[in-house]
């Protein structure tokens, strides 16, 4: 059995990653041995922002239309975890994307559980999340990853970091950059990485439209 495949029996589907959350929201808690107050509250508003997404969220054409041109099945392994703001707004444009292909299912890990796979995709040395990590199902061979965040996200973040701007006026401008977006970047990224290796034909016809 390869390494990646022995995730699949620990990872969840996605209604049982919400089922979790909603579950320990319920009993006034996230996901994670840490339980600050902090991150109670910013799970409360993850969980709005996801349903919220999943049911706004249209993919470009180029994006949809890339995806369907996946033709071997993949399994997108999830890192995530409930109280992260970067996955509220990523996770709901994964789901959106996959649905378009029957040959992509997504599986979701907790990250603080699963840290020796966390590791191996670190983000400037930080276990930073959402991370997804596509597989080849047949073959279990890693193809590619993404994550944290689409680039211009990540940019305004390290632009701002560097500046020694205050953590909560970080994020405050990251959740306004994904508001502007509309999902828009995380989509086309993803689709993007999810055409690596096939035809230039195809994907020039994807990208035009036609």
């Amino acid at each position: 059995m390869g390494i990646m495949r022995e995730y699949l029996v620990k990872s969840m589907t996605f209604q049982q990653y919400l089922k979790l959350i909603d579950d320990l929201l319920r009993e006034g808690k996230t996901t994670g041995d840490d339980q600050p107050v902090a991150k109670v509250s910013f799970a409360h508003l993850n969980r709005k922002r996801i349903d919220r997404i999943l049911k706004t969220f249209i993919p470009e054409t180029a994006s949809a239309k890339r995806i369907s041109q996946v033709g071997t099945e993949r399994i997108w392994y999830i890192l995530t975890e409930g109280w992260c703001g970067d996955a509220a707004q990523s996770l709901p444009v994964m789901e959106q994307l996959a649905s378009l292909n029957p040959l992509i299912e997504t599986r979701y890990l907790l990250r603080d559980q699963n840290q020796e796979l966390m590791d191996l995709y670190l983000t400037n040395g930080s276990r930073s999340i959402p991370k997804l990590i596509s597989v080849d199902r047949k073959t279990d061979t890693v193809l590619w990853s993404w994550g944290p965040r689409p680039k211009g996200a990540q940019d305004l973040f390290e632009e701002l970091k560097a500046k020694n701007t205050p953590k909560d006026e970080i994020l405050e401008a990251v959740q306004r950059w994904y508001i502007a977006d509309k999902g828009n970047s995380i989509a086309a990224e993803i689709a993007e990485h999810a055409t690596v290796g096939i035809g230039t034909a195809s994907l020039v016809s994807a990208t035009l439209g036609v």
